[in-house]
Formats: C-alpha cells, structure tokens, sequence
C-alpha cells in the first residue's frame, strides 16, 4: 500500500504532469517537423543536387535471389533523419532561447514600490510604538 501512495503522491504532483504534457506536445512536435522535412525541405534540395530522393539512396550488400529480399545499406534514410534531427534541435534552441530572454526581461523589471501606508495603518502603527514603550 505504501507503494501504491507513493506512485499516486509522484503522479499527482504538478512536475509528472507538466512532464508528460511536455513530451506529448514534443512527440507532435518532432511529426510536423518530420513533415516539413520530408514533404517539403528534401525534394526542395532533391531538386537542386538533380532531382535525387535522398530516402531512395542505398548500397545493394546483398542482390536479391527469388524471394530473399536485397541487403541495403540505406544511407539515404540516415541523411533524411539527420536533417530531421538538426531541424528538431534549432527549433527547440530558438524556442528556449525565446523563453529564456522573456524571463531575463522578466528579471530586470524593477520591483515595484510598496504603496504609501493609509492614514489608519500610520496611526495604528504610531499607537503600537507607544505601547511598546510602556
């Protein structure tokens, strides 16, 4: 049982939610990235190096004998996730570096002055100097 008040105690907790929710958001993230990769970045530049699919390149280890699949060494793929990866990572990089100025921008606000005490509060506070000196 202690256990079980212990998974339940973590998994309330605002950190293991705000976790979760931050992977969720990130997993969906990384597809439409892959997306804009894959649909439009690649051909883009698939194009301009002569109209290669880079997710097609491959090295045949093995050739193909009747039902036995060819052995490739798919190179292509790689590149194809490598530029998923490095479109990821700069995004993520600009985001924080977003979050990071706002919050310095944040910081440098100088704190504001606390407000003039009312006639009420000035008088009790002279009233609780006086009592104190008794």
């Amino acid at each position: 049982m202690k256990l079980l008040q212990e998974f339940k105690t973590f998994a309330i907790k605002g950190n293991a939610i705000d976790m979760a929710v931050g992977i969720i958001i990130g997993a969906a993230f990384g597809k439409i990235i892959t997306s804009i990769v894959s649909d439009i970045i690649m051909p883009a530049i698939g194009l301009l190096v002569g109209g290669v699919n880079f997710t097609d390149l491959k090295f045949v280890l093995k050739e193909a004998v009747g039902d036995v699949p060819a052995v490739t060494l798919n190179y292509g793929n790689f590149i194809q996730v490598a530029f998923d990866f490095l479109i990821i990572a700069f995004s993520i990089f600009m985001i924080v570096k977003l979050i990071n100025s706002a919050k310095k921008k944040e910081e440098e606000k100088p704190a504001e002055a606390a407000p003039a005490p009312t006639k009420e509060e000035t008088l009790l506070t002279e009233i609780r100097d006086l009592l104190k000196d008794k």
